[in-house]
């Protein structure tokens, strides 16, 4: 079996208004000197497959056709 984690972020430029509320609450909880705070989502999967190569393929593919939008968003793959 192999562990990956998948994160998912929007893409430099598109605007992130949940990113903003949180350095803006940030601010108000007294932590001062946060210049910015993008917000994402982070996928851990298993597969059952051995073959490292498989499961970044097979991952990729997930991340382009599910779990990213790629129009506004970036992912990376980590095989832990």
């Amino acid at each position: 079996m192999i562990k990956a984690r998948v994160t998912v972020t929007l893409k430099n430029g598109v605007l992130d208004p949940q990113g903003k509320a949180i350095e803006h609450a940030l601010g108000g909880l007294g932590f001062s000197g946060v210049n910015s705070i993008r917000q994402g989502k982070v996928f851990d999967v298993v597969l059952e497959t051995s073959d490292r190569a498989v499961a970044e393929a097979e991952l990729k593919a997930m991340g382009e056709k599910l779990l990213a939008n790629t129009v506004i968003e970036d992912f990376s793959v980590e095989v832990i």
